[in-house]
């Protein structure tokens, strides 16, 4: 197998995951809502999970994870993560349909906002794949400092007040999400490369398991630690930093802009698209 690079379908396929993510969080919400009305006085949360329809609509996160595997197969980081933060967005615009309402006007404007600056990165960027695979030591030193800073960041969350511990649990969750990010890339180019067998003799593959047990236990601690509007927006701002930032040291990818006003735009549009994540997040369910 050869790698076949498609912007157009990385652009397909990534928005068709987004669009899935959306959709399984709008119906786990729906779930919650319903057993909390049924059942006064009971976590919603909880009991909600006791229900095969619960689990049903968190299958759909793997889906959504199979869609962005092929994603990556086809494109960069630079392109499938801009567009995978339209789940935002989308859930949004779903839970609004589904609870008969109409969007608030600061929810439209971000919306908008955000729709415009992924519009502007995967267009005027146009990203290209990196010509280069970084050395093992490239990647022990990534994966070190970012090891030591996130530990850093949890002894310091432990001392700090509720608010302040959810936004630094969220940030390392999202740096956690990123290396996932990159990990699955790199997984997904070597079983293009060379099928099964190069793919179960790739440490990536069992960074990335790793990774997702690590990510997915921090993200709990992130959640309990306070209210969702503390830890979403540093998840939804540091997963696509760090997947940028190592998709473009590590694996060399590139955006090709080559004049000052070309990349005065692209400056403009990274700090729309975080700033609309940022704001939006804290609207999300």
């Amino acid at each position: 197998m050869s790698t076949v690079h498609n912007n157009a379908l990385a652009v397909l396929f990534a928005f068709t995951s987004a669009l899935t993510i959306a959709i399984g969080t709008v119906w786990r919400h729906q779930i919650v809502l319903r057993y909390s009305a049924e059942q006064e006085g009971s976590s919603g949360a909880i009991g909600a999970i006791r229900r095969p329809t619960w689990w049903l609509s968190l299958s759909l996160a793997w889906l959504a994870y199979g869609f962005q595997a092929v994603a990556l197969a086809f494109g960069t980081l630079l392109v499938v993560q801009p567009v995978l933060v339209l789940s935002l967005l989308l859930t949004l615009v779903l839970s609004a349909k589904v609870e008969r309402r109409g969007m608030e006007i600061d929810e439209t404007f971000w919306a908008t906002v955000l729709t415009i600056a992924v519009g502007v990165l995967v267009v005027l960027g146009r990203p290209e794949p990196g010509a280069r695979e970084a050395s093992i030591s490239e990647w022990l030193i990534a994966l070190g400092a970012g090891t030591v800073v996130m530990t850093v960041t949890v002894a310091a969350a432990r001392r700090t007040g509720s608010v302040m511990r959810a936004f630094l649990l969220g940030a390392v969750c999202g740096a956690i999400f990123g290396y996932l990010a990159v990990f699955s890339k790199t997984t997904v180019d070597a079983f293009v490369r060379g099928g099964v067998p190069e793919l179960v003799t790739t440490w990536p593959l069992y960074a990335l398991l790793g990774a997702a047990v690590v990510g997915t236990i921090v993200q709990q601690y992130a959640f309990s630690a306070g209210n969702l509007s503390q830890s979403l927006p540093a998840m939804k701002i540091f997963e696509p930093l760090l997947a940028y930032t190592l998709g473009m040291t590590l694996l060399g990818e590139k955006f090709t802009v080559t004049t000052v006003w070309g990349w005065a735009m692209m400056a403009l549009a990274v700090a729309a698209m975080f700033v609309s994540t940022f704001f939006l997040s804290r609207k999300s369910l």
